[in-house]
């Protein structure tokens, strides 16, 4: 039964009509490099040093960007300076949460989805 179970969750596929804009935006701001196949109509962003691969797929006349009900959360150590290198650059944030030993800022991508950048993962456990 061992080989029925799946491997980790390593992609994403986001729907959207701005794809060149969320091409450049995944890849200024979180490292990602472009990665295509002649005829694919998917779009692979990647990292050098792993971690979630972001798919951006066309969206059909019928769906509406920015419509899911998930967030991709960003790790940076310093909340604070990312932040301000967002607004620096046009970049409408909201302002920094304080949570437990972390901190969090919300704002959307050129396809009016849900992103965060998140020192939790350099919280103190």
């Amino acid at each position: 039964m061992d080989n029925l179970i799946a491997g980790p969750c390593n992609r994403l596929i986001i729907y959207a009509k701005k794809i060149d804009a969320m091409v450049q935006f995944y890849s200024d701001y979180f490292g990602y490099q472009v990665f295509t196949k002649p005829d694919d109509r998917i779009i692979e962003l990647r990292r050098n040093d792993g971690g979630m691969i972001l798919m951006l797929h066309p969206a059909g006349k019928g769906q509406k960007e920015g419509q899911s009900l998930i967030k991709l959360v960003f790790d940076v150590s310093n909340v604070e300076a990312f932040r301000q290198k967002l607004i620096d650059d046009g970049i409408d944030i909201g302002p920094i949460h304080q949570a437990d030993n972390y901190q969090f800022a919300n704002f959307k991508d050129p396809s009016g989805n849900s992103v965060s950048i998140s020192s939790r993962a350099f919280a103190p456990h």
